[in-house]
């Protein structure tokens, strides 16, 4: 990828950390985020130009690690990304906190829904192109559309930003997985949008790369069939919270099968949490991680329940052990 420059409108030939930043920021974001912060404020003030490629070099992360730590950045409203006509990233530019409209840092309020009005509904609805898309979902959902599922229309195009063709691969898209209700395909809309998906092209890549995932990892844990609602949840956890690759939720799910045939996916959920709080990024750093624990972890007293001695040898999941055996 192609270095970019990092710009602010009051530079300052100083590293500063705005309070506000520490106050509401620092919180909630995860231990990649903060870095990948901390390091662009620190180049910006040194006037030094950096890529992504250099920057998950110099942590150890992937690009994608990268990549999502700066949309994460810019969905809260503290920097904003340029892109070239391939999307590449060329310019980064930190926003002042004390002027502009920082957000929440709470990421679900950039995707809520207005409460749109019945005015801005029939304006909408007469538009050329917002009727244009409202009968082809409509034709895809074989069905007249409530007030209701205009609006999350509504909301799609306008709060998301989703071009015409990107709206009808959407709707193309849940339809063709047998999801016809609008609240699915308004929260698969928003999970594209947190992605950075602008383009059809974009979405194929990603649905098919987030199809494989889910379905390997259904596999992984030794289910067949479609997943569940619940299901999709856990893996959307640990894909896009906790930032894993699938190398590392593999590593997680043949550890689960090996324990139990029971609660699998609460059971991955832990070793991947822990994990996670430990600081694995990639798959080669489980054993060095797992290597300390064993070597820092008390001796449990031996027992001959195999469920209960790896939860023992390997992790301090008592509270967890009590709830899974409980049901």
């Amino acid at each position: 990828m192609s270095h970019f420059t990092i710009y602010q409108d009051n530079y300052t030939d100083a590293t500063v950390i705005s309070n506000r930043f520490i106050d509401e920021y620092m919180k909630p974001a995860n231990d990649a985020q903060l870095k990948i912060y901390l390091y662009l404020i620190r180049m910006m003030s040194a006037k030094r130009s950096t890529s992504v490629s250099d920057i998950a070099d110099i942590f150890n992360y992937t690009e994608k690690d990268v990549l999502r730590a700066l949309r994460y950045w810019e969905e809260n409203h503290l920097l904003t990304l340029d892109y070239d006509e391939a999307q590449n990233i060329t310019g980064i530019h930190l926003l002042d906190l004390n002027t502009s409209s920082a957000a929440s840092p709470e990421p679900e309020d950039l995707y809520a829904k207005p409460s749109y009005t019945p005015d801005q509904l029939r304006a909408f609805k007469s538009d050329e192109a917002a009727s244009r898309l409202l009968f082809i979902t409509e034709q895809y959902l074989r069905k007249t559309l409530s007030a209701n599922e205009m609006k999350t229309i509504l909301f799609i195009s306008d709060k998301l930003k989703f071009s015409e063709d990107l709206i009808d691969y959407l709707i193309q898209y849940c339809v063709d997985r047998g999801k016809k209700d609008l609240r699915y395909i308004e929260k698969v809309a928003i999970s594209w949008a947190q992605a950075g998906i602008t383009t059809p092209s974009q979405a194929r890549l990603y649905a098919r790369k987030y199809d494989k995932i889910v379905y390997d990892t259904m596999r992984s844990l030794g289910k067949n069939g479609a997943p569940t609602q619940t299901e999709v949840s856990y893996i959307n956890r640990w894909t896009k919270d906790l930032a894993f690759e699938f190398d590392v939720i593999s590593a997680a799910c043949e550890k689960t099968v090996l324990a139990t045939d029971k609660h699998r996916f609460e059971y991955a959920d832990k070793i991947l949490s822990n994990w996670y709080d430990a600081g694995v990024h990639h798959a080669n750093d489980i054993p060095a991680i797992e290597a300390d624990y064993k070597k820092n972890k008390p001796q449990k007293i031996a027992t001959n329940n195999k469920f209960n001695q790896f939860m023992h040898n390997q992790y301090d999941f008592d509270t967890l052990e009590k709830e899974l055996l409980s049901n």
